[in-house]
């Protein structure tokens, strides 16, 4: 496996907790606030490297490569069956090794779906929770409604049949070119807002070539079914994992967690990613007749992620939580990598118990 440098001030070394073997990113003093980063899908804690540079000297980082991707145990499989379980179960087993209690969490995408089951896990170890364009709490594809009812019963277009096989056959290959599903290509044309290249994007290739690929990785398996797209979720992934099948996302549960840590939602405008009509959307794909036999949208509409997202926050807020919201204008699905000035405004401000 490729190793991916690191920038100055950040450790790299490898942890071994109750659960897993993995390696794991730390900047700052132990003495600090402990921050735990979770990065998202198709990367690694190596996204993470600057905003941990950018933190003020009080905070002690703390980012991991979760089960499934970076350096992280090539033997230690998301269970899809337990939903974000797996990787909700990772963290706390690796503050629990550093003799953490309390904390603050940061999630990237995939990495928000970890922090919203954190949050209904345990609120009581959380100082605070920022979701950087979170995916939805009822996990991504196959629902339809800001209350996540599926769209059909088995949860038909969601799970590792969404995966894009061509860029994970380009990262097999390592293709670090611009052919049309290469990782750098999928960075600029769909992570990205237009025209932005990355600083670390040789980095950010490097890592995307880390992640584990296979039936019990990434895509993962898949089921055929009679309903549209013609496949529902398999047992093993992380795209699997978040599929609203497994997640099992619990709007009552959620409204009583206690205590309700404060919560940042920092998003792009531009998020092709996470969307009201995102990019990989089988509705999506299907409207665009890229995928066959679409049943139209009164019975298959796209998912409403950031509808979901924004009547959850509401409904904490009603139920005594604090939430913030930040849209950030000319900025897709990676806000702490491309506007880094403002999302530490308001990142930092969230750590002080500001707004």
């Amino acid at each position: 496996m490729r190793r991916v440098p690191t920038l100055p001030g950040i450790q790299a070394r490898m942890v071994q907790t109750s659960r897993l073997r993995t390696r794991v990113l730390f900047s700052g003093s132990q003495t600090g606030t402990p921050i735990v980063f979770i990065h998202g899908n198709l990367s690694s804690a190596t996204w993470w490297e600057e905003t941990m540079q950018r933190l003020p000297a009080s905070y002690y980082a703390i980012a991991p490569d979760l089960r499934g991707f970076g350096a992280a145990d090539t033997n230690a499989f998301v269970d899809a069956q337990r939903g974000t379980r797996d990787w909700v179960e990772d963290i706390l087993a690796l503050v629990d090794a550093l003799g953490i209690s309390r904390f603050h969490v940061v999630g990237h995408s995939l990495g928000g779906n970890v922090v919203w089951g954190l949050l209904s896990a345990c609120p009581e170890r959380l100082i605070s929770a920022t979701l950087v364009a979170t995916g939805s709490p009822f996990g991504f594809g196959g629902t339809k409604d800001t209350l996540g009812t599926p769209c059909f019963p088995d949860y038909a277009g969601s799970g590792a049949g969404l995966a894009n096989s061509f860029l994970l056959q380009a990262i097999k290959a390592g293709d670090r070119g611009l052919s049309a599903f290469s990782p750098r290509t999928a960075l600029r044309n769909f992570v990205f807002k237009p025209g932005f290249i990355a600083p670390r994007e040789e980095d950010f290739i490097s890592a995307m070539m880390t992640v584990h690929i296979g039936e019990r990785a990434l895509p993962g398996d898949k089921v055929p079914s009679p309903n549209f797209p013609g496949f529902s979720p398999g047992l093993y992934g992380a795209v699997n994992a978040i599929s609203p099948k497994y997640v099992r996302f619990s709007l009552q549960d959620f409204m009583r967690i206690a205590p309700k840590p404060p919560i940042l939602w920092i998003h792009g405008a531009l998020d092709k990613v996470v969307s009201n009509r995102a990019a990989s959307d089988a509705a999506v794909l299907g409207q665009a007749g890229l995928l066959p036999n679409y049943p139209g949208a009164d019975i298959y509409p796209p998912q409403p992620m950031l509808d979901q997202i924004r009547a959850v926050l509401r409904l904490y807020e009603q139920n005594g939580g604090v939430v913030q919201e930040v849209l950030l204008d000319d900025c897709a699905h990676a806000p702490h990598i491309e506007q880094p000035i403002l999302f530490d405004r308001y990142f930092h401000a969230h750590l002080r118990g500001e707004k």
